[in-house]
């Protein structure tokens, strides 16, 4: 199967499932002029380590690299805003992961079944996290809430089994349904 590809300066976006499903692919360069990466692009590229995305690129579309068992790190654009639904869904050996500062949205299911995730941190700019967005993040010891954050979403740390404490930020006015759904190793939540 495909194992690397060098794809064209000049390049504006990577299409949806542009690369659906290649299992084999192990590297990729995205060259600088790319914008933008679209729904589903490297969807089952569990051969790829490690992924470098341009500063350049504004927008990453759901499911884009969503079940690359394989994906051990990620560069995120230092421009981005948007981290959409279920784009490193099942990435079940990403150990960590920087989220840009600029950051204001985790969509649904962001970062769900990411079981490799130990601990994240995520900037004061976020105020919104959707639903289902660490849930099965079964290796999450640590989680750093914004400040700004008001709402914490149905299921958004379900199943985060090793899961010990928890500061919920002053601003937080509503917790959602099964929130913390078997975190079984939850044993201390400071409102």
């Amino acid at each position: 199967g495909l194992v690397s590809v060098t794809l064209p300066g000049g390049l504006a976006s990577i299409n949806d499932s542009t690369f659906f499903g290649c299992s084999s692919l192990a590297s990729i360069d995205i060259p600088g002029e790319v914008t933008a990466i679209g729904r589903s692009a490297f969807y089952g590229c569990s051969g790829l380590a490690t992924i470098a995305i341009p500063d350049g690129v504004a927008s990453i579309e759901d499911n884009a690299f969503s079940g690359c068992g394989g994906l051990v790190s990620v560069t995120l654009p230092k421009g981005l805003k948007l981290i959409d639904s279920k784009v490193f869904s099942d990435c079940s050996s990403l150990a960590s992961i920087d989220i840009p500062g600029e950051v204001t949205t985790i969509g649904n299911g962001a970062f769900w079944g990411c079981r490799g995730l130990t601990s994240i941190n995520i900037p004061d700019g976020v105020t919104l996290i959707e639903d289902n967005a660490f849930r099965g993040c079964s290796g999450l010891v640590s989680v750093t809430l914004p400040k700004g954050l008001t709402m914490i979403d149905r299921r958004v740390f379900a199943e985060c089994s090793s899961l010990v404490s928890i500061d919920i930020p002053d601003e937080v006015t509503t917790i959602g349904s099964s929130a913390f759904w078997y975190c079984s190793s939850l044993t201390s939540i400071n409102i």
